[in-house]
């Protein structure tokens, strides 16, 4: 049975491939992009990302990042997904569209290996944030389907008849998993405790977090504009919450329950108090004193102990929740809520946003400025950069937050997804001003934002080493060769979850920090002290989640500043 499925996965693929080669494109003469205004090699520098990203940490015959778990593999296939967008808009930029249309072609086939390549039978019995990570994975895959098709493909009548582009015949099945993935993380919506929220894992103690009720919202609100439907009833039954409206069938576009659930989320994230003095989401709520064993009637419900850390993605992915939200019901506050939490996000990097540069209080030059929550001298950073203990987790976030933060300030389309079954408002008439000043103001806010995503893809590029591959800190010294006394406060009742533990407790923290390579080090022999030739080989060094944070802030870079 094994031996069956194998050779029928491959056929698909070769049957992809070769119609790859036949249905090119049938012009050239595309309407061509506005070039790159602010620095020229970016897209190149992108490409050259994407390409060792793929060369070297992705096995095409396994259809998998070997050295990947599964949502950080689901993180990277969304990252390709929408590199895949970037090329195909990137067209002219490029030295011809024969050499456009195979790279788009290579890359997409390793997309459709990936798809057959996802553990989703292990990924079922995960948390529930592993399993939204696979929703928004593949209904990226369809957006750029979908983008491509109509770009590229039947705009005249020779194309028309030639039939669309061949890609389309996978986005059944990227929206079959995705819908199931959908169906089964809405399991984990809760109104027994916290009045509402999503629960991060089924299988431990309550623990109501920023992250799962971000992904929920972006996810839900993705669903609801992206999703094209789904006939297919295998191969799990999954009951539909009693939240949610009940569907007809297995799934339609635009279906009213994944917008009410998007925006009863939405609430419950803005009324659960999970943000800071400095506007940043905290990690999450526990509930004290909650324990299976006592009657419900006894037990404590409210979200009442706090975990104060702070990571970067928890103020990424609600920013494509909000945009997608403003997208379905034209509110602006929704886009209004959005700029404040970037806003806030920058500051906490030690960026002033007003004057477009460094915070003056941090020394000219001197990158290693005070820590301000998020990152110092405007460069973003988790709390475990600077001594290198991030885990495979904590490796991954940034990338998540420039990749969200780059979905929030695309810009806004024409035309909105008005539902009348939920809102008064029945056109784009009845919003305030009329959704072409919304998209002047929100272009105005992201263009503030530019000079900020210049200085991080910058300082990205500053840890490439001599195969191409990103490190995790992208403030580190250059060529240092001791590890930097770096001093980076945790908020009080903070604890480091994805990052191994709580920091300031380890009995070896700097031992773990200076693990590496035998290549990497070289011992002084005058002191006998091992030093560190480059900070980001210590601890995990470069990985392919490191890799994937470099494509997506170049992508960044690409798409919010050079382009506009």
């Amino acid at each position: 049975m094994f031996g069956t499925n194998r050779l029928l996965i491959w056929l698909l693929l070769a049957s992809s491939l070769a119609l790859a080669k036949e249905q090119q494109p049938l012009q050239d003469d595309r309407e061509k992009p506005l070039p790159s205004k602010s620095n020229p090699d970016t897209l190149p520098a992108l490409l050259d990302a994407l390409d060792v990203l793929q060369a070297n940490y992705f096995e095409v015959w396994q259809g998998i990042w070997p050295k990947a778990i599964d949502w950080t593999s689901a993180v990277i296939g969304t990252y390709l997904s929408s590199a895949l967008i970037t090329l195909s808009t990137s067209y002219p930029a490029l030295s011809s569209s024969k050499i456009a249309d195979n790279t788009v072609n290579k890359y997409f086939s390793n997309l459709i290996g990936a798809y057959f390549g996802q553990d989703a039978f292990a990924l079922r019995q995960e948390a529930y944030d592993d399993m939204l990570w696979v929703v928004l994975g593949w209904l990226e895959s369809i957006k750029f389907i979908h983008e491509h098709s109509s770009l590229h493909y039947g705009t005249d009548n020779e194309s028309r008849l030639a039939g669309p582009w061949y890609g389309e015949q996978w986005v059944p099945a990227f929206a079959h998993r995705a819908r199931i993935f959908f169906d089964m993380a809405s399991q984990g919506w809760d109104t027994s405790l916290c009045n509402g929220g999503m629960i991060w894992n089924p299988n431990l103690v309550p623990y109501k977090n920023a992250i799962t009720n971000e992904l929920y919202i972006a996810a839900s609100i993705s669903m609801y504009l992206y999703f094209p439907g789904d006939d297919n009833t295998s191969p799990f039954g999954v009951t539909t919450p009693p939240t949610l409206m009940i569907v007809d069938g297995p799934g339609r576009p635009h279906h009213p329950k994944y917008l009410a659930a998007a925006i009863e989320a939405y609430k419950w994230l803005g009324d659960s108090n999970m943000t800071d003095a400095k506007g940043l989401y905290v990690d999450g709520y526990h509930i004290s004193g909650w324990s299976r064993e006592r009657p419900k009637n006894g037990s404590n419900t409210r979200c009442d102990a706090r975990n104060e850390m702070v990571y970067t993605y928890n103020q990424g992915v609600l920013l494509s929740g909000q945009r997608g939200l403003y997208q379905a019901t034209g509110a602006r506050s929704y886009l209004e809520d959005g700029h404040q939490l970037v806003s806030d996000v920058i500051a906490a990097t030690g960026w002033d946003l007003k004057r477009g540069k460094v915070l003056e209080e941090d020394k000219p030059g001197h990158r290693l400025g005070k820590w301000r929550g998020l990152g110092r001298s405007g460069i973003m950073e988790e709390a475990c950069d600077a001594e290198g203990y991030c885990s495979q987790d904590g490796q991954t976030f940034k990338g998540i937050f420039f990749h969200h933060l780059t979905l929030f300030c695309e810009r806004l389309p024409d035309h909105l997804v008005l539902p009348g079954e939920l809102f008064l408002s029945k056109g784009e008439n009845d919003i305030p001003g009329g959704p072409r000043e919304v998209q002047k103001w929100h272009d105005e806010n992201c263009a503030r934002y530019g000079p900020w995503i210049k200085h991080n893809a910058r300082a990205a590029l500053s840890t490439l080493d001599a195969e191409g591959k990103f490190g995790m800190w992208w403030g580190a010294p250059p060529h240092s060769t001791a590890e930097p006394d770096v001093n980076v406060e945790l908020p009080s009742k903070a604890v480091d979850y994805r990052n191994l533990g709580v920091p300031h407790e380890w009995k070896n923290k700097r031992r773990y920090a200076r693990e590496t390579n035998e290549d990497d080090v070289h011992e002084d022999d005058n002191e006998g002290k091992i030093r560190i030739r480059d900070l980001n080989d210590r601890g995990r060094g470069r990985t392919v989640e490191t890799q994937g944070g470099g494509v997506s802030v170049l992508r960044a870079m690409w798409e919010l500043v050079d382009t506009r």
